[in-house]
C-alpha cells in the first residue's frame, strides 16, 4: 500500500468486492491485515435493521467460520457504543473484559492482549463494526487506526453489497417456498373439494397429505352433529411403506383427550408420544406404532363458527415438523374444514332426499291419515266390536301389538287404526310385507346397509327402522323372519338402537312396533321355528280378528260398502243391491275372508250392465278358497308331498324349484305351491341335498 497507494486502493477494493459471502470476506481481510502486520485476526458484528439483534462473524483457529446472534450479551458489548457514537474504539484486554465482562462467557474471541473496534459506515448508514485483535502487547498507533478505518470503509461495501446479495437470495427462496406451498393448496383444495362422500373424502386428504408431507398416519376426527355426548367418528389411514395404505373406521369418546383440547381452544397442538406399554387401546394406530415415538400434530378443523373436528397427523421422525410446514398445514386444515362441511352438508341432503322418496312411496300406501278413526273398517258384529274396542285401548299407548288373523281378514286396517288413533299419527307409518321379501335382502331391508357392505352396495341406504323413527313399523306376516335375523330385530325392541349392514355406528330410533300374521307364532316356538323371547316381546297386546264366516252379520254391510268403493272407482253406477244376494252372500264360508269377498265383488261389478248389482253365482259354485295350496297347470293333485315315496318327493320338489326359478318363499313361492311351510320344504331340501336353484 506504501508503494502505490492508489494502486493498491483499487486492487484491495476490487479483491473484497469479488467475495460474495461472509466467511469469503473474512477471510480476505485476514489474509491482508496478517499480510500488512496490521492485527492477528478480524471479525465483523452487523446491525439488524429491524430488531435489537447482533450478528456475529469470525474465523476459529482452523479458519472455520464462527456465526453467532444475540441481543443481549453481545449486544451491550463495545458494539452498543457505535450506535450513538460511531468513533473507532481501542481497548487494552484487561480494560474490556474489566467493562465488559459478558464478553469472556461468549468464548467467541482467542486470547488477545489488544482490541480495536472500527464502524462499518456505508452510504445506507451505520452496519456495524470490525473487529481487529492483536495477541502481542502491541497498542495500536493513530497511524495503524487511520488505515484500519480506511479498509472498514471499503470492507463496509463489501459488506453492504454482500448483504443485498444475500437478501436478494432469502427473498428469492420466500417466494420459491411460497410457489411450492401456493401449488400444495391448490392441488390438495382440487383434490379434496370435488369428493362429496365423506369416505371418499378422507382417503383422497390422506393420500394426498401423505404425498407431500411423507407423513406416517393421517386421521380426521369428526364430531356427532347437533350432539352433545362427545362422540367421534375417526377416520384412519396409516402408511406402513411408501403407497400402502392402511384405512380404518372407529367411534371415539372425546371426553379427556388431545381431539377435544383442540376443538375448545381452536389452537393447533403440537406434541410428542412416548412408546406404549401395555394398554387397552386396540386402535390401528396404537398397534402398529406401539414401540415408536411419534410426534403428534392436531389442528382444528373450523367453517365459520362451527367446530367440525380435527386432523390428526403423526410422524414417527423427530422434528418433522417446523414452522414452514406447520403454517402450509394450517392452511390446508382451513381447506379441508370447508371440504368437510361441504361433504356433511351433502350427506344430510342426501339422507333428507332418500327419507322423502321413501316417505312419498308410503305415503301412496296410506289409507287416508286425515280420518283416524273406523270409517274403512266395516263390521260392527259383537266380536268386531270387541275388536275396535281393543283397538281404542291400545291405540294411545307405545306397546307392541299382535295382530293375529287368517289371510284376507284385514289385519293391515286395524294396524292403521292403531297409528291413526295413537299420538304418532303425524309421523308415518311404514309397512313391510316380510313374506314377499326374500331372506338375504330382509336385513338389508330392514336396518339399511353401508356402502361397499356387500355386492351391489353402491351407496349407503337407510332401512325401514330409520324411515320409521319416530313413527310406526307394520311388519305384516312376522312368522316369515328367518332365525338368524330375529335376534337383531329383538335387540332393537329392547335397546331401540342397531347398526347398518357393513356399518359400525349404533343408530338410536323411537319405533312403535305393530306386527301380523296368520301363523300360529306359539306353534312355531314349540317347534323351534320361532324365538320365544322375541314373540314374548311381540306379544304384549294381541288382537285376534276373527274369520269372515264367524261375523255373518257384517256380510251386508261389507257387501254394501265394496260395491259402492270399487263402482266409484270403475266409475259406474250401483245404486241397489238386491236382498236374495245379499242373503246368499252371507251364507257363503268366504275362507279368504274379506280379501276373496271384495275380488267376488269387483268381478260382479265388471259384469254388472244396469245400476242394480248383478251377481254371477253359476260362475262359482263352490265359493274360492286361498286355504288350499295354489298348484302350478299339470301338477298331480291327488297326492301331497308328505305322501309321496322320498324320490317322488325329491323330483316334485325340484320340478317346483325350477316352475318358480329357485323361489322358495312369498305368494308365488315353491312352499306355498306345495302346501308346506317355508322352514319345513328348506328342511326337506338340505336333507336331500337339493340345490336352491337346481341344474
Amino acid at each position: 500500500m506504501s508503494t502505490s497507494p492508489h494502486q493498491g486502493l483499487l486492487e484491495l477494493t476490487r479483491m473484497l468486492l469479488l467475495q460474495q459471502t461472509m466467511p469469503a470476506l473474512l477471510q480476505a481481510l485476514n489474509q491482508v491485515i496478517q499480510t500488512a502486520g496490521m492485527a492477528d485476526s478480524v471479525s465483523l458484528v452487523l446491525f439488524d435493521n429491524n430488531s435489537e439483534r447482533v450478528s456475529f462473524y469470525g474465523l476459529d483457529a482452523h479458519h472455520q467460520p464462527i456465526s453467532y446472534q444475540d441481543q443481549t450479551l453481545l449486544a451491550t458489548g463495545p458494539v452498543q457504543a457505535l450506535r450513538s457514537n460511531p468513533k473507532t474504539q481501542v481497548w487494552r484486554s484487561e480494560a474490556l473484559h474489566l467493562r465488559y465482562p459478558q464478553l469472556a462467557a461468549l468464548n467467541l474471541y482467542p486470547p488477545f492482549s489488544d482490541y480495536c473496534l472500527v464502524p462499518l459506515l456505508a452510504s445506507s448508514g451505520l452496519l456495524g463494526g470490525c473487529e481487529f485483535i492483536r495477541q502481542q502487547a502491541a497498542p495500536f498507533s493513530e497511524e495503524e487506526k487511520s488505515s484500519l478505518y480506511e479498509l472498514a470503509t471499503l470492507a463496509a461495501i463489501a459488506v453492504g453489497q454482500i448483504q443485498l446479495r444475500e437478501n436478494a437470495l432469502l427473498q428469492q427462496s420466500l417466494l420459491r417456498h411460497e410457489r411450492d406451498d401456493f401449488r400444495i393448496l391448490v392441488d390438495i383444495t382440487n383434490a379434496v373439494l370435488s369428493k362429496l362422500d365423506l369416505d371418499e373424502l378422507t382417503g383422497e386428504i390422506a393420500k394426498t397429505i401423505h404425498h407431500f408431507f411423507h407423513i406416517n398416519a393421517i386421521s380426521i376426527v369428526l364430531c356427532d352433529a347437533g350432539q352433545e355426548s362427545e362422540q367421534a367418528n375417526v377416520y384412519a389411514t396409516h402408511y406402513l411403506q411408501a403407497d400402502v395404505a392402511e384405512r380404518e373406521q372407529s367411534r371415539m369418546t372425546l371426553a379427556g383427550t388431545l381431539e377435544q383440547q383442540v376443538m375448545k381452544s381452536g389452537e393447533m397442538l403440537l406434541t410428542h408420544l412416548k412408546p406404549e406399554g401395555e394398554t387397552e387401546e386396540r386402535t390401528l394406530f396404537h398397534l402398529l406404532w406401539r414401540d415408536q415415538t411419534k410426534t403428534l400434530c392436531v389442528l382444528p378443523l373450523r367453517f365459520g363458527h362451527k367446530t367440525l373436528g380435527v386432523l390428526k397427523l403423526a410422524r414417527c421422525q423427530p422434528d418433522n415438523f417446523n414452522s414452514t410446514n406447520l403454517r402450509v398445514l394450517q392452511q390446508i386444515a382451513e381447506r379441508i374444514a370447508i371440504a368437510v362441511d361441504n361433504a356433511l352438508a351433502y350427506q344430510e341432503i342426501k339422507s333428507l332426499k332418500e327419507k322423502l322418496q321413501h316417505e312419498n312411496l308410503y305415503l301412496t300406501e296410506q289409507i287416508n291419515s286425515n280420518n283416524p278413526d273406523f270409517s274403512d273398517i266395516v263390521g260392527r258384529s259383537p266380536r268386531m266390536s270387541a275388536v275396535l274396542k281393543q283397538v281404542e285401548i291400545v291405540a294411545k299407548s307405545d306397546c307392541s301389538v299382535l295382530i293375529l288373523g287368517e289371510t284376507g281378514t284385514g289385519k293391515e286396517l286395524i294396524a292403521r287404526a292403531i297409528h291413526n288413533l295413537g299420538d304418532r299419527r303425524d309421523r308415518r307409518m311404514v309397512k313391510m310385507n316380510c313374506a314377499a321379501m326374500p331372506a338375504g335382502l330382509m336385513e338389508s331391508d330392514l336396518f339399511g346397509h353401508e356402502k361397499g357392505s356387500f355386492t351391489g352396495a353402491t351407496a349407503q341406504r337407510m332401512g325401514r327402522f330409520e324411515l320409521a323413527d319416530q313413527g310406526t313399523l307394520f311388519l305384516d306376516e312376522v312368522g316369515e323372519i328367518p332365525l338368524e335375523l330375529q335376534p337383531k330385530l329383538l335387540r332393537i325392541l329392547q335397546e331401540q338402537e342397531f347398526e347398518r349392514v357393513g356399518g359400525n355406528k349404533l343408530i338410536s330410533v323411537d319405533v312403535r312396533m305393530i306386527a301380523a300374521t296368520n301363523r300360529d307364532l306359539k306353534q312355531m316356538v314349540a317347534d323351534k321355528e320361532f324365538r320365544s323371547d322375541l314373540y314374548y316381546r311381540l306379544n304384549v297386546f294381541p288382537i285376534v280378528i276373527p274369520p269372515l264366516r264367524e261375523r255373518p252379520e257384517d256380510i251386508p254391510q261389507l257387501v254394501k260398502f265394496l260395491t259402492y268403493k270399487i263402482a266409484k272407482r270403475m266409475k259406474r253406477t250401483i245404486d241397489s243391491i238386491p236382498a236374495e244376494t245379499l242373503r246368499l252372500l252371507s251364507r257363503m264360508p268366504w275362507p279368504g275372508n274379506v280379501r276373496e269377498l271384495e275380488n267376488v265383488i269387483e268381478r260382479a261389478v265388471l259384469l254388472t250392465r244396469g245400476t242394480v248389482l248383478e251377481m254371477p253365482f253359476e260362475e262359482f259354485n263352490q265359493p274360492l278358497t286361498f286355504a288350499a295350496p295354489i298348484l302350478p297347470s299339470g301338477a298331480p293333485h291327488s297326492a301331497p308331498v308328505s305322501s309321496l315315496s322320498e324320490e317322488d318327493e325329491r323330483q316334485r320338489i325340484i320340478a317346483m324349484l325350477k316352475e318358480t326359478n329357485g323361489v322358495v318363499a312369498g305368494p308365488r313361492g315353491a312352499a306355498v305351491r306345495l302346501g308346506l311351510k317355508r322352514t319345513t320344504l328348506l328342511s326337506r331340501m338340505k336333507k336331500m341335498g337339493i340345490d336352491v336353484n337346481p341344474s
